[in-house]
């Protein structure tokens, strides 16, 4: 098998010419990578502070800014614990220049939205700061590093600082100690036993959190953040790098602590001879899993031979992923997925690791089959086929990021700098990598890839971990499955992998090609319409933002609206099972081998009104993804018993971890409550899987992907249309249109979802059983569009929602510190998509909080959106939303994926009428004209427009709370003021019985 999968001449493209003529280099495995990172202005100040700069423009007129500091939660001490996460709190609270979180609304100002353009992280051996930020005046850069600069030396630690910002920390804590983090923090525990990284997880200790001083939080800000310590990074579309480094030295370079700053320690993990075993039961699990964990110590990237080990390792991970793949969706697989990967954990340590996910006592099989997996590439390595097959996917990526050399992300750029700063990991150049790969790649064999299989061996080092909801495998099942496959590679009785056979050629006959019936160019998109003689639409634009992707999605109105009850839990799984089986007309483990080196993917979607196709690929593999469209329309899937018997087993495990997590029976119940009981609505349960028609499902997935004359598809990306209409024409256009139409519906026709939200206040608390006290909260309003003012309402309701989420966030947290974040989504699918008619659905606002504070929390949420309807936003909120929204969207005209879904919603919007330029101009005329209308005084209007007025009179809300156990219920009780009065009036009721009781035998005898 070629490295680069072959290409027809007719569209093999510049960009690959270039990739394939890129020259090899002469280099020897002693010879140094270099140690000063590639294409950035790098340098030191004389504080110690290090910088690095780089001129990048994408996106256009940004800025991606990091404060990179190597300093962590492994250098608390035990009263520390949780302080280094604290510190980064309060950075966006208060400093020396801004105080009450202005930071966070400065930057929202300028459209720096609050988690998504200004965050921060820190984890055990480092804390980085990240800024997102416009550029296009000259003044933002400057204050952007500020920003930075007040984050490195000038954060405000009072308690009255403190006091606003535990109840967000509690709250990142609180969210922390779900099923999830409970798991992560025990499998973190052993892993790092013995070294000072066991307890010293980065949320911290409750009580640490609620109790820690003022005093000992500035002592240990005072102690590490020292500008040796640090980097500044700033990618960006700068006009210079000078300019830049100047700002820095404005604001860093007089910044100089008054004391040495102590050195940095290095804090080992130690190694252990016994491999460790864990059973860990968690009720709240989504399921059976198996772990294993091997570590060894970090390994260094310095030289060329380093680097060729990088690769080898690579390969070896992507053939024993493969492998896994396979075994998952053989017949009576022992787990549902498997994978393996390598990770740093921590500076000194990385582990292999390997995670499935199987059935329910099905642990130790899971286990077995992948010790057993291991043991086999010990025992035979690999085979050709399947090192060529890992060549070819790390040559296509490669491929694709030298290709792209020139459009990487601003943010990309930033994280490889961060990474050289904390990591010492080199960077060198996509076109070096590039070359290294083209060079490296075919020497490398089967024995240097197999024998990083040595570093899954069970006999050191090495954690074994079974994470189940209930017992089924004791630590003793997991050391006799270890012990019988260490008897089995001893006795060599492991055989070797067996090969599928590959067809080599995803269409065996080609199709006959349509033709184009009629075509359009679309000005106001810049792109063309075609009509196919099969009747399907195509539409096609152009971009060069990214050289090596092109997206396409194909929809067709009609979809689980349309079926009755008595089939749609049957029709619904259509797209599982189908998946088991192979919608492109091969098995996944064969498509798997097909596609190798080749990038080009295909999924499949039934929502209730649409069924959709969407794809992305590389330019080179355009006809590729094309072939699996015409796969996907023209094949019929069969169900075969074993496929239907490992999707039931699926979903039956998904639907019993569903009921199990409190958070899905909130969310259960919060859409039960807003659209009804009806079957659209409800969780599926296991009687309703055990009424699946398998044949049905099939039968309805074929039918939704059969009649092309139905659908339209609409290609974005970098495409020359002489080189992609002729595979248009074969592959879209040659898909055999039926003799009766198939599942054609009008839109206006279409069956409309029994959605009726409810027309009064409900408010209600659901109880669940959890390990750990979680509290999540859904306040919900209906919404109705008139259908006269639809186009101007739809944008403005997105807005309304940003101005929601960020008013909401400053009351609950910046003002009384109480939640960590909150989200505002909105749902406008409560009718058919008709061409007449109001839209309904619903504006969600959630959060989580202390389980005893969120009654008041919701009361504070209602009190501010009736503030806003009744007094309006002020003109800084309508700035700071209508900045965000112009950012976003600035950023998105420069993204195919942005494009992609503007013109699909134009030919979705109710006021397509054949004329997708047309449609498109009036949602954009919609939009501008609602940015310039939009005042506090339009605001106000829209919100008591949108949703009811005044919105306490029409909501519902959702609080999920713990289940508490009846000895608790009871102890709570006893400790109540009305206990005791209850309690005396039940003594002095007991004392008269008593009385009452003694006279009655003294009556008697």
């Amino acid at each position: 098998m070629d490295l680069l999968p072959g290409d027809s001449p007719q569209i093999l493209r510049k960009g690959k010419q270039r990739f394939r003529s890129l020259k090899l280099v002469n280099v020897n495995g002693e010879d140094l990578l270099s140690d000063t990172p590639y294409g950035v202005e790098y340098g030191r100040l004389a504080n110690g502070l290090t910088y690095y700069v780089r001129i990048n423009s994408k996106p256009r007129m940004r800025a991606a800014l990091a404060l990179a500091v190597k300093v962590g939660s492994v250098l608390e001490e035990e009263e520390e614990r949780g302080v280094a996460h604290i510190v980064e709190h309060l950075a966006f609270s208060a400093t020396t220049k801004y105080t009450n979180h202005d930071i966070v609304r400065f930057l929202e100002s300028i459209g720096a939205e609050f988690g998504a353009c200004q965050n921060a992280v820190t984890m055990a051996d480092e804390t980085v700061y990240e800024l997102f930020v416009p550029v296009d005046k000259p003044e933002l850069l400057s204050q952007a590093i500020s920003v930075l600069a007040e984050f490195s030396s000038e954060v405000r630690i009072s308690a009255d600082d403190l006091e606003k910002e535990r109840g967000a920390v509690l709250e990142e804590y609180r969210a922390s100690r779900n099923a999830n983090g409970r798991m992560q923090a025990a499998h973190w525990a052993l892993m790092m036993e013995g070294s000072k990284y066991a307890d010293r997880l980065p949320v911290g200790l409750e009580k640490v959190i609620r109790i820690v001083t003022p005093e000992t939080v500035k002592g240990f800000y005072k102690k590490w953040y020292h500008m040796q310590n640090m980097a500044l990074i700033a990618v960006g579309d700068f006009q210079d790098t000078q300019s830049v480094v100047k700002l820095i030295r404005t604001h860093f370079e007089d910044k100089v602590s008054s004391f040495d700053a102590p050195t940095l320690p290095r804090f080992k993990v130690p190694l252990h001879a016994e491999p460790r075993f864990s059973s860990f039961v968690e009720s709240e699990a989504a399921g059976s899993a198996v772990m294993i964990s091997c570590k060894i110590p970090v390994d260094e990237l310095k030289t060329v031979k380093d680097y060729r080990n990088l690769l080898a390792e690579s390969m070896f991970f992507h053939a024993l992923n493969q492998r896994f793949f396979k075994l998952s969706r053989a017949n009576d697989p022992p787990y549902f997925s498997c994978s393996a990967a390598a990770d740093v954990l921590v500076l000194p340590t990385k582990a292999y690791i390997m995670t499935s996910s199987c059935k329910q006592k099905g642990t130790t099989e899971a286990l077995k089959s992948m010790l057993v997996e291991v043991a086999r590439v010990r025992m035979h390595g690999f085979s050709e086929r399947e090192l060529s097959i890992a060549r070819s996917l790390l040559m296509s990526e490669i491929e694709s990021a030298y290709l792209e050399r020139d459009q990487v992300q601003s943010v990309n750029l930033r994280d490889e700098y961060i990474q050289h700063f904390l990591r010492n990991e080199p960077v060198v150049g996509i076109e070096y990598e590039a070359q290294l790969h083209k060079t490296l790649l075919p020497q490398i064999s089967a024995f240097e890839v197999s024998k990083y299989a040595e570093n899954f061996r069970t006999s050191f080092n090495c954690l074994i971990k079974a994470i189940e909801p209930q017992v089924a495998s004791t630590v003793d099942d997991l050391r006799n499955v270890v012990s019988w496959v260490n008897s089995l590679e001893m006795e060599g009785s492991i055989s070797p992998w067996t090969e599928e056979m590959i067809p080599e050629d995803i269409i065996s006959v080609l199709p006959n090609p349509g033709h184009v019936v009629q075509q359009f160019e679309c000005s106001s998109i810049d792109a063309t319409e075609l009509i196919l003689s099969n009747g399907m639409r195509v539409c096609l634009k152009c971009t060069d933002f990214f050289d090596d992707q092109v997206l396409f999605t194909g929809f067709s109105f009609g979809g689980l609206s349309e079926l009755q009850e008595n089939e749609y839990f049957s029709c619904s799984m259509g797209p599982t099972i189908a998946g088991e089986i192979g919608v492109f007309g091969h098995r996944p483990s064969i498509l798997l081998d097909m596609l190798a080196g080749k990038r080009a993917e295909l999924g499949t979607s039934l929502g209730a009104y649409m069924r959709s196709f969407s794809g992305d690929c590389s330019p080179s593999d355009l006809e590729t993804a094309l072939q699996l469209v015409y796969q996907l329309f023209s094949t019929d899937l069969i169900p075969r018993e074993e496929d239907v018997k490992i999707v039931m087993q699926m979903a039956e495990e998904s639907v019993r971890a569903q009921e199990r997590d409190p958070h899905t029976v909130f969310l259960n119940r919060v859409r039960e409550i807003n659209y009804g009981k009806s079957y659209f609505f409800r969780p599926i349960k296991i009687g309703d899987l055990r009424k699946v028609d398998p044949v049905r499902a099939c039968e309805y997935f074929n039918s939704c992907f059969k009649d092309p004359s139905t659908f339209t598809v609409v290609i974005v990306g970098n495409i020359e249309t002489a080189v992609a209409l002729p595979l248009i024409l074969l592959y879209l256009g040659g898909i055999p249109r039926p003799p009766n139409p198939v599942m054609s519906f009008k839109r206006d026709e279409l069956k409309g979802l029994p959605f009726t939200f409810p027309s009064t206040v409900i408010r209600e608390v659901v109880r669940s059983p959890m390990v750990e006290a979680q509290c999540s909260v859904q306040l919900c309003f209906p919404v109705e569009l008139k259908n006269e003012k639809m186009m101007e309402d739809v944008h403005l309701t997105g807005l309304m929602c940003k101005l929601f989420e960020t008013k909401i966030l400053q009351v609950l947290r910046f003002q009384h510190g109480q939640i960590y974040s909150t989200g505002v989504s909105v749902f406008l699918g409560g009718n058919k998509p008709s061409r007449v008619g109001d839209i309904r659905g619903d504006i969600s606002v959630n959060f989580s909080c202390d389980p005893e504070i969120a009654t008041t929390l919701v009361n504070l949420a209602l009190d501010e959106i009736q503030r806003l309807q009744e007094d309006g936003p002020s003109d800084a909120d309508i700035s700071t939303v209508l900045e965000i929204e112009q950012r976003a969207h600035e950023n998105g005209l420069q993204e195919n994926y942005y494009w992609l879904e503007r013109i699909l919603r134009s030919y979705q919007s109710r006021i397509f009428s054949g004329d997708v330029g047309a449609s498109f101009k009036i949602q954009d005329e919609s939009r501008i004209q609602v940015r310039k209308t939009l005042t506090p005084l339009t605001a106000k209007m829209a919100l008591q427009r949108i949703i009811p007025y005044p919105c306490k009179k029409q909501y519902t809300v959702v609080i999920l709370m713990p289940k508490t156990s009846r000895i608790k219920r009871l102890k709570a009780f006893f400790k109540s003021t009305d206990a005791k009065i209850l309690m005396g009036i039940a003594g002095s009721a007991l004392v008269a019985h008593s009385i009452w009781r003694y006279y009655q035998r003294v009556y008697k005898s």
